[in-house]
């Protein structure tokens, strides 16, 4: 997502952020919006690469992590997410022969991994439908084969997103067969994810003349607008009992408002500084839960819903280290989960990341996508690890 899928995706990066860091950003960014063109995927190719899982150590300090272990190994894999029955597993990869994102399905091991989306255009921010007969996620394929291409990086304007008005959501069987739209407008409509209760989906959309958040039924009636305050709402995710959103947007006090319109005009946005938020699933009760100032994105509730599972630079200056965080939503207290910050040979700065992480609704396992114990740099892979409170 931006994704958002936004990081994203969402969506919505990959996955995504920041100035002075444009390297991993172009990594993370392909979270939400893969990079390049791509094709339909040759008979018989096989471009994931994936299980059998791989034991991996957790690193100093990651208490709460153990029998970590890797599941996908190569590429950008990213936006690991769940099935209603906890055994499948919906991800984005920028892959061979593809050169954006495309939807795929594995098992918890990394096996058992198939093509549900297209092989056209770019995708983002994919999930299943109650019942793990159907999926949802967004596509521009319709817009044409070959993927939209990002802008080239501009150090006038520093680093953005492009927000195409090509993604549309779209709802298929578990093998990306009977493809119907979903959500269409002539704006940007991405980001979907699904309530554990059922009932609803929300999304990032455009509709309405800026980035906001929205639900609909499952069937894509009855659309509700949930954010009406200017800059980017993305990245949403209900709660386990389906009563509260967790999402990133600005700080309110601080949106340059004529800046973030003349960057939407361009189908642009600028992610840097991106706090979590939560509210009612009915837009309700609105409350900021990080204040740093920093790209924080990815958010997840713990089944316990006071908890919330983030990725966020706060601890890096320079922006390009993100690891895992949680914070309490009650208290505000927050507390880093995950220590991978290494120094690559030559490098001034440590650049890796940890991301899109999602509990089992047990709360006894997480899934979530690292740069940890790659061999080439800059990939991204999916990890699965046993939770420890």
């Amino acid at each position: 997502m931006p994704t958002q899928s936004a990081v994203a995706p969402s969506g919505l990066e990959k996955l995504l952020f920041l100035a002075g860091s444009v390297l991993v950003l172009a990594v993370l960014a392909v979270w939400v919006f893969g990079v390049g063109c791509g094709g339909e995927q040759p008979t018989g190719a096989k471009p994931v690469v994936t299980g059998p899982a791989v034991p991996r150590e957790s690193f100093e300090g990651e208490t709460h992590l153990q029998n970590v272990r890797q599941i996908t190994f190569g590429g950008e894999n990213a936006e690991a997410y769940w099935s209603f029955s906890m055994d499948e597993l919906i991800f984005q990869a920028t892959v061979p022969p593809y050169t954006a994102d495309q939807i795929f399905i594995m098992n918890p091991k990394g096996g058992d991994v198939r093509l549900v989306s297209t092989g056209k255009g770019r995708t983002t921010c994919a999930y299943f439908l109650p019942g793990d007969e159907r999926i949802v996620y967004s596509s521009t394929h319709a817009a044409g084969d070959a993927p939209p291409k990002p802008p080239a990086f501009d150090r006038k304007l520093g680093y953005v997103w492009p927000i195409f008005n090509a993604y549309e959501i779209y709802t298929a069987k578990r093998d990306g067969s009977d493809l119907q739209l979903l959500a269409s407008s002539p704006g940007y409509d991405a980001e979907p994810t699904v309530s554990p209760a059922g009932d609803r989906i929300v999304f990032t959309s455009t509709r309405d003349g800026d980035l906001d958040l929205y639900s609909m039924a499952i069937d894509g009636s009855d659309v509700k607008r949930l954010t009406t305050a200017p800059g980017y709402d993305g990245g949403a995710f209900f709660s386990w009992d389906g009563k509260k959103i967790v999402w990133r947007a600005p700080n309110r006090d601080h949106v340059d408002v004529e800046e973030t319109k003349a960057l939407l005009a361009r189908q642009l946005v600028r992610p840097s500084k991106l706090e979590i938020w939560i509210m009612n699933a009915d837009g309700s009760g609105k409350k900021m839960v990080t204040n740093n100032g920093a790209a924080n994105f990815g958010p997840f509730w713990h089944p316990d819903g006071k908890r919330i599972i983030f990725s966020s630079n706060m601890h890096d200056p320079r922006g390009g280290n993100f690891e895992l965080y949680m914070v309490n939503v009650e208290t505000l207290k927050t507390e880093r989960i995950t220590h991978f910050a290494r120094k690559r040979p030559g490098a001034h700065r440590s650049d890796d990341f940890d991301g899109f992480p999602m509990f089992t609704k047990d709360g006894k396992t997480l899934v979530f996508c690292s740069n940890r114990y790659n061999d080439k740099p800059n990939e991204t892979n999916v990890f699965v690890a046993d939770w420890v409170d």
